[in-house]
């Protein structure tokens, strides 16, 4: 198990700078960004004249390896929604919204592959979000799965061809955001073996889903980990429950959740990692900041130092003496 750092945490900044900072802090590997317009890394750019091989080299010379690219942006319009409100990302029809989405994820495996990173960091998108109640469009659910595997399935073939998965980040407004949706999605695409997820617990927690749980469920398919946290605001809970005010400023004084750095909220990082490490998962925990109380440079000196002592490097030997066999 790895510490890693998201190089966007500090966007205005060249992606070198950032690598250096991060492994001057003992962060072991990066997630880059690849979407369109990212400032830090143009994938269109470094997939030409072995660009490439040289941005890896540069990692590596860091003493650090890309553990996964970013594009949670461009994969939105794969699934929509379509209106105004992913005009910022890409404009155009429906089609060509499409088009671009799957383009650019594409584009995005092609690298992660000559990177040496195993997977891309993706939203599943929605159409249309009110379909999450069967009222009143009590198909409107299936319409969400039937696009689904009508639009990401192209993709996640051509992931296979690339040795790459998608890695879902499970999310509010999304087709994947808890448990149940992400197995309902598996089986409508046969299980392909290109869906992964990238868990984020706080994402997790506060839509009220135990994380242990979802990791029992998603053993095998979990590909990254995003190192953020989630405080459950007890206090202002009984105003409006888990969802209140996420139309509004992340940083409100009476919010009933708050995105923290790790060991600030309310993520049982022991028991999750113990968790993950039973079921398989030997990956990367990256982390992501979102905290809107403390400052990235807190974060990046306090996250490393929380999370690397808990980061389990080998298994369980066992005991052979004749009270304890195993």
């Amino acid at each position: 198990m790895k510490v890693g750092f998201c190089v966007v945490n500090y966007s205005e900044k060249p992606v070198e700078e950032v690598v250096r900072l991060a492994a001057e802090n003992g962060y072991e590997c990066v997630e880059l960004p690849s979407y369109v317009g990212n400032g830090q890394v143009d994938a269109q750019e470094q997939l030409r004249g072995g660009r490439a091989k040289a941005l890896k080299k540069m990692v590596e010379d860091h003493g650090m390896t890309v553990s996964s690219l970013s594009n949670h942006a461009d994969s939105w319009p794969i699934m929509g929604p379509y209106g105004g409100t992913t005009d910022s990302i890409c404009e155009g029809t429906v089609e060509e919204r499409v088009r671009f989405g799957q383009e650019s994820m594409i584009q995005s495996a092609r690298l992660a592959a000559e990177l040496g990173a195993g997977a891309v960091v993706a939203f599943s998108g929605m159409e249309n979000y009110g379909h999450i109640n069967d009222w009143p469009e009590p198909n409107g659910w299936k319409y969400e799965e039937e696009r689904f595997a009508e639009k990401w399935v192209p993709v996640f073939d051509k992931y296979r061809e690339y040795g790459v998965r998608v890695a879902f980040e499970p999310h509010p407004n999304n087709l994947v955001y808890d448990t149940q949706s992400t197995l309902r999605l598996l089986e409508v695409v046969d299980h392909h073996e290109s869906f992964a997820i990238n868990l984020d617990p706080a994402n997790i927690l506060f839509g009220g889903v135990n994380v242990e749980t979802f990791v029992d469920e998603l053993r095998g398919r979990i590909a990254l980990v995003h190192a953020k946290d989630c405080e459950i605001v007890r206090h202002n809970l009984a105003k409006g429950g888990l969802n209140m005010y996420m139309q509004d400023g992340w940083g409100r004084l009476d919010r009933s959740f708050r995105f923290r750095i790790p060991g600030w909220g309310d993520v049982d990082w022991k028991r999750l990692i113990s968790e993950l490490y039973l079921t398989g998962y030997d990956g990367a925990f990256n982390y992501e900041h979102e905290d809107v109380i403390m400052s990235r440079a807190d974060g990046v000196e306090k996250t490393i130092r929380f999370l690397k002592p808990l980061m389990i490097r080998a298994p369980y030997e066992g005991r052979h003496d004749k009270l304890f066999t195993k």
